[in-house]
């Protein structure tokens, strides 16, 4: 889709500092962190939340989660923990309406969120 911005941030068009790529997920720092670590993972195929998936898009969500695993494990986040959100919709918060997960970690988050 050529007005999402993560779309044009996947086809190079858009520069990102990528922390992670493979053929499903890229993986990136959020421009405006609202947490020592924040990053966001984004599914290379466009669709814009979780209603919005078809069928064959669970394979790369539970893949998307898989990294995030791997990204939290490589940063030493194993104990200390971190915050996966995915929002859907305006009012839930969603502004980039391409599916996307921020990973947040590196400091104390209450409960509930917002």
């Amino acid at each position: 889709m050529s007005d999402c911005i993560f779309c044009r941030i996947i086809a190079g068009e858009i520069p990102a500092k990528k922390v992670y790529e493979d053929d499903l997920v890229l993986a990136i720092e959020d421009i405006a962190p609202k947490a020592p670590l924040h990053l966001l993972l984004l599914p290379k195929r466009h669709f814009s939340n979780c209603l919005d998936m078809a069928d064959h898009d669970e394979a790369c969500v539970g893949h998307l989660f898989r990294v995030a695993g791997q990204l939290a494990r490589e940063r030493g986040l194993e104990q200390g923990g971190f915050r996966l959100v995915q929002n859907n919709g305006a009012d839930a918060g969603q502004t980039v309406f391409h599916l996307h997960v921020h990973m947040l970690a590196g400091r104390d988050f209450t409960w509930p969120p917002g």
